[in-house]
């Protein structure tokens, strides 16, 4: 059945559309009979997981569809023109000029080799617009829009030398570099700070209003939906589930998988701490610095980064600690530091008694399977020419594990995190929340006692996280594991961690029981955190 949602005043009308996928994918449509509006002036959220299609249908709206992929039916209806059936070269006339777009990874969509204000400067090159000088200026006049601090700096930084938070902004500047009259954003703030999101959502919102667009904001996330729409699109295998004015979705969702969506966003309801398993410390932290110096050179200052700065705490054999933090707040240094990919300068880190932090050569090889690490990013940190059952048995290997005893091992832990006769296949042939489950069955094959788990699901759709947290929490009671929590989100924090530790440029501001931590937090920066959480003063539909 086709669900439409019609408008007074569409700017954008989708009808119809259903987009292909080459032979051998794991569906024949990508998109399949998608009919909705953009009105003029609205912010309107397309909501679902990965592979819902809601990205590809935006893609075709630009003309970006990948190689091999193609529209085959519907229309895309903009200013009286169907937009399935222009050539790249009107496309490229449209894009930017009439119509934006903000993609979900800054740092992949900016040109490295490029100073910031020269990328924003071509945008009004490509359409032959203004003289060198007049593009320079309204370069910064647009980051100054957009709230970049230090803009007459940052217009000459490289796009490394910025924040996430700062490249963000700097897409949005590009994208709004025309004045478009609609703006599409796709997933802007998925792995951002909560702060940091917040900042980006207050101010597509603020610009949306004060120019008058219209946005078509692509989310998994039903708090995001909560903060910014008025009206939201919920799609899952490609096709309208749900459709409807945002406040009506949020209380009283329809379909089953809406419901789900909103069930999955973290609760503000904690549960009681379940404590250690004994009073035995298993990591002792004590004085912990680490200051990171890069050296100056002919028009460069040498600068100096305090990334931890006097950090100490205790976590206990079978307990959950979360470190929580904005980018630069130390938090992932912490755990590079505690699994020993980083030295700190000075202080201790004792495992059960050793002091880690001193082990050197052949004493620090042997010890270090007690601490394990699952990275962010598991893509980026899996071979992708490697099948996954060995990227799995390699650590066991190099421990000298007969090699067919480590494979064994490997499809065990597979069968363990849910993936059970996956061994053969390649990193690329699973969904980011089933390479998550291997970096987990990766860090459990060297039978660790401590798990570091550094921002392990910030980039996953919601219901996926759900699945990840609960995989964590089922396999540390059945294995005895000690779990370090780093995240940015402290309403995901407090449903899985025993306490909590709030840092802030390198220091811990507070610490204590999750539910404390949560309920009644003491410092401002932790009520600024929890402030900031998508909406989280919006009533959401009850589970």
């Amino acid at each position: 059945m086709t669900m439409t949602s019609t408008t007074d005043d569409p700017v954008l009308s989708i009808r119809g559309l259903t987009i292909a996928l080459p032979k051998g994918a794991d569906r024949d449509f990508a998109v399949e009979d998608v009919s909705y509006d953009v009105a003029r002036g609205e912010i309107m959220c397309v909501v679902g997981e990965s592979g819902s299609g809601k990205s590809m249908a935006a893609n075709a709206i630009m003309g970006l569809l990948p190689k091999g992929v193609r529209a085959v039916a519907g229309e895309v209806m903009f200013d009286g023109q169907d937009l399935l059936t222009l050539t790249e070269k009107q496309h490229r006339k449209l894009r930017g000029l009439r119509i934006g777009m903000i993609f979900q990874e800054p740092m992949t969509a900016l040109n490295p080799l490029m100073r910031v204000g020269a990328q924003i400067s071509e945008v009004f090159e490509a359409h032959g617009q203004f003289t060198p000088r007049e593009r320079q200026e309204k370069a910064l006049a647009l980051l100054e829009e957009v709230g970049i601090p230090q803009p007459e700096k940052a217009i000459r930084a490289y796009p490394f030398q910025l924040s996430g938070g700062q490249r963000q902004r700097v897409m949005i500047a590009m994208a709004l570099a025309l004045a478009p009259e609609v703006l599409i954003a796709d997933e802007p703030t998925t792995a951002l700070d909560v702060t940091t999101q917040a900042q980006i959502l207050e101010l597509i919102r603020d610009l949306q209003q004060r120019r008058g667009m219209s946005v078509m904001f692509i989310t998994h996330d039903f708090g995001v939906v909560a903060e910014i729409a008025n009206r939201v699109c919920v799609m899952r295998h490609g096709r309208i589930v749900e459709l409807g004015e945002a406040e009506h979705v949020l209380k009283h969702p329809q379909d089953p998988y809406t419901r789900a969506l909103i069930e999955a966003i973290p609760s503000d309801v904690i549960p009681e701490a379940r404590g250690a398993e004994t009073d035995t410390p298993l990591l002792e932290v004590a004085h912990l610095d680490k200051v990171f110096r890069s050296r100056g050179g002919l028009f460069k200052p040498s600068r100096e980064v305090r990334a931890l700065d006097d950090v100490s705490f205790v976590l206990l054999k079978g307990e959950t600690v979360g470190i929580v933090g904005e980018s630069g707040s130390g938090k992932s240094t912490l755990g590079r530091c505690v699994v020993r990919l980083e030295r700190p300068d000075h202080g201790t880190l004792s495992l059960s008694g050793i002091d880690f932090s001193a082990l050197k050569g052949e004493t620090l090889r042997r010890q270090r399977h007690r601490v394990q690490m699952i990275f962010q990013d598991p893509y980026a940190s899996l071979n992708p020419r490697t099948r996954v059952g060995m990227a799995i048995a390699q650590g066991p290997i190099a421990n000298d594990v007969p090699r067919e005893k480590a494979l064994a091992q490997a499809d065990e832990l597979l069968e363990l995190v849910g993936l059970g006769g996956t061994a053969d296949r390649f990193p690329h042939e699973f969904s980011g929340g089933q390479r998550q489950r291997i970096g987990i069955a990766r860090a459990l094959a060297l039978n660790p006692e401590l798990i570091v788990a550094d921002e392990a699901v910030s980039a996953l759709d919601v219901s996926i996280q759900a699945q990840i947290l609960e995989l964590l929490e089922d396999l540390k009671q059945k294995l005895s594991l000690a779990l370090l929590f780093i995240t940015h989100d402290l309403r995901v924090a407090a449903q899985i961690c025993d306490r909590i530790i709030v840092m802030q440029h390198g220091r811990i501001v507070e610490q204590g029981p999750a539910r404390d931590v949560f309920l009644t937090p003491r410092e401002a920066y932790t009520r600024e955190l929890l402030e900031a959480i998508p909406g989280r003063e919006h009533e959401l539909a009850e589970a």
